[in-house]
């Protein structure tokens, strides 16, 4: 029985673990950083064990002690750079493998249209020359640097996830509850462009978080409606396709 250790949290972590929860072979076991990210992973086979609970370096390391695991698999988004670190690092101390899966990287519909940016610093930046309601959709964690906005409690709507952790930082930076729309993705071209509309959007910041994060969609419907999408480029990393990672662990032999 190979033991595999999955950090997940997104769309492609919840698929391998559906996928080797079903295989006799494998014991997989997912962290998840939030209570929102566990209920996310409901219906999951039995044979999958889940761990909540954000994670620092000391805890990551405790966690991989000696005999528990014998590979690391990181699905965690592709912009936290701090995870993916601190996982690469303490699986090289330990050595024990560790895989890196990475989203395709797509040329996207409409990039002649967007302003493209490396942080969110930098998208805020870029806004305090125009005018116009704007639309963040990169999630509470990055709200924060936007906050400095000139107009921001009257210009920002802010798309976060559904959860007490989410709407309450929002509400502590001083967005206006009507301002903050709580809603799990991803979301079809149709409610991005209903919501663009709802809301007079001129200017929607987004991560380039590709085809499983539902960049697309986002961008069409900006097009749709005249919007200007802010996109943060996504940082570049090393890993591997989804069909090379599945591969490297399901073919490899089991282990006592």
């Amino acid at each position: 029985m190979r033991r595999v250790l999955l950090f997940g949290g997104t769309t492609e972590g919840r698929e391998l673990c559906e996928r080797w929860a079903a295989m006799p072979g494998l014991r997989v076991t997912v962290c998840v950083a939030t209570a929102y990210g566990r209920e996310l992973l409901q219906g999951l086979p039995e044979r999958a064990a889940v761990l909540e609970g954000r994670k620092d370096r000391e805890a990551i390391a405790a966690l991989l002690a000696p005999g528990c695991y014998d590979l690391v698999v990181d699905a965690t988004h592709p912009f936290a750079l701090e995870v993916s670190r601190t996982l690469r690092a303490v699986c090289g101390e330990k050595g024990l493998p560790y895989l890196r899966l990475v989203r395709p990287r797509d040329a996207f519909p409409g990039a002649e249209r967007c302003i493209l940016v490396d942080s969110a610093a930098q998208a805020c930046a870029a806004l305090a020359q125009t005018q116009g309601n704007v639309l963040l959709t990169t999630g509470a964690k990055e709200l924060g640097a936007f906050a400095s906005l000139p107009g921001f409690a009257e210009r920002v709507y802010a798309r976060v996830l559904p959860s007490a952790e989410s709407v309450e930082k929002c509400a502590a930076l001083g967005l206006p509850r009507p301002h903050i729309l709580a809603l799990q993705g991803p979301f079809s071209r149709r409610l991005n462009r209903a919501l663009l509309e709802e809301y007079a959007i001129r200017w929607l910041v987004t991560k380039e978080t590709g085809e499983a994060g539902g960049f697309p969609e986002k961008l069409l419907a900006a097009a749709d409606c005249g919007a200007t999408p802010v996109v943060l480029r996504r940082p570049p990393e090393e890993g591997l396709a989804m069909r090379e990672l599945c591969r490297l662990v399901e073919e490899e032999p089991a282990c006592d």
